[in-house]
């Protein structure tokens, strides 16, 4: 496609944009129950457990794609678990170990603005509901639910836009495979090797426009509505 006189492959944009979809809904799943269950802890593990789901915001990527390569390759901890439920293709170096680690990667843009989310629901709440017999699921679903929603659409946001900018995660487990693993930020990053500077300049200027929209809604949810993010 042609962007300002510049050619511009919009594969790695289209599979950028449907990994970080996918790894949203993945984790919009797991981290729901997740957030819940820590929030409602008063055992001491649950620091142990915060700190844990938050170490992908200090560990340098790289050292997170390098374990979960070594998990993940042929004979990987991780690979020879999927095998008892009949899977045989490969995770490393494919779409299948872009979303995996994107879902490591991401977790705590998930997990933390519901844990706030969260947190921020009255308990005298969830008293009343107790006292009138409803149980442990009809309150998270007729209370914390609809209280939780721009927690919910801020952790949707951030997940998806830190998905969309990841680079050192997915070049450790995807590679660089025109067609298969090569994402936006990689894509980026050969137009400046290769010295295509137009291209990186279009390229880089769509994510920061993309970057600071994100930042605008999720501050604007923020004051707005008061949802923590962070």
């Amino acid at each position: 496609m042609q962007i300002f006189g510049a050619e511009i492959d919009l594969q790695p944009i289209w599979l950028t944009l449907e990994i970080a979809t996918i790894t949203t809904l993945i984790l919009l799943i797991i981290g729901t129950p997740l957030a819940w269950w820590i929030t409602r802890m008063r055992s001491s593990v649950k620091v142990v457990l915060e700190a844990l789901i938050a170490l992908p915001l200090v560990l340098p990527p790289t050292v997170l794609g390098f374990y979960l390569l070594i998990i993940m390759n042929p004979n990987g901890t991780l690979t020879e678990f999927l095998r008892w439920f009949g899977f045989e293709g490969q995770l490393t170096f494919s779409k299948t170990g872009l979303i995996i680690g994107s879902v490591f990667y991401s977790l705590p843009f998930t997990v933390q603005p519901l844990m706030h989310a969260f947190e921020a629901i009255p308990q005298r709440l969830l008293d009343a509901a107790a006292t009138l017999r409803a149980h442990a699921l009809d309150q998270f679903l007729t209370i914390v639910l609809p209280l939780s929603q721009r927690g919910f659409l801020v952790a949707a946001t951030l997940t998806f836009a830190h998905t969309v900018g990841e680079f050192g995660v997915v070049l450790m487990v995807g590679g660089n495979i025109p067609g298969q693993t090569r994402v936006v930020s990689i894509d980026i990053f050969d137009h400046v090797e290769n010295l295509e500077y137009t291209e990186a300049h279009i390229l880089s200027g769509m994510m920061l426009v993309f970057s600071l929209f994100v930042l605008m809604l999720v501050y604007g949810l923020n004051r707005r509505f008061g949802v923590k993010v962070g």
